[in-house]
């Protein structure tokens, strides 16, 4: 009797491990740039001696502001209880954002900061659009200024 070496059954396996160090390695690449990019647009609102600040207003009612801004560009942003600036939001984005926060605080102020360099008529776009969207009270947002 011969000697027969034993069949070994093929298979095809793939080796995942290298991929999961890709992964992991992407991931904390991830984690460390994304605090570094913020997109934002530094909007210069227009000074005044005798507005309220932010902090003034929300000790007075029992929410915090809801704050639209609007950009020299008529760009739309938002920010609700003091969170970050959601920008580049269009004019139905913005109104339901305003619309789902009045429902669960009725009390929040609504106020609309609008960059000095922007149109008149972004401004008034975005007020009648408030309006017509049943927000009774719209604040006008501006810089105190230095005396």
């Amino acid at each position: 009797m011969a000697y027969q070496p034993k069949k070994r059954k093929m298979t095809a396996e793939i080796n995942v491990v290298p991929y999961i160090d890709v992964m992991l390695v992407l991931l904390i690449i991830f984690m460390v740039t994304a605090p570094f990019v913020t997109q934002g647009v530094d909007v210069e609102l227009p000074g005044t001696t005798t507005a309220k600040t932010v902090a003034e207003l929300s000790k007075d009612d029992s929410g915090a502001p809801i704050i639209i801004e609007v950009d020299q560009h008529g760009n739309l942003g938002v920010s609700v209880n003091n969170a970050d600036v959601i920008r580049g939001l269009d004019m139905n984005t913005m109104l339901t954002r305003v619309r789902a926060e009045l429902q669960l605080n009725p009390k929040s102020t609504v106020l609309v900061g609008g960059d000095s360099r922007a149109q008149y008529a972004y401004i008034i776009e975005t007020l009648d659009a408030l309006n017509r969207a049943g927000v009774a009270s719209v604040g006008l947002m501006t810089e105190p200024l230095e005396q």
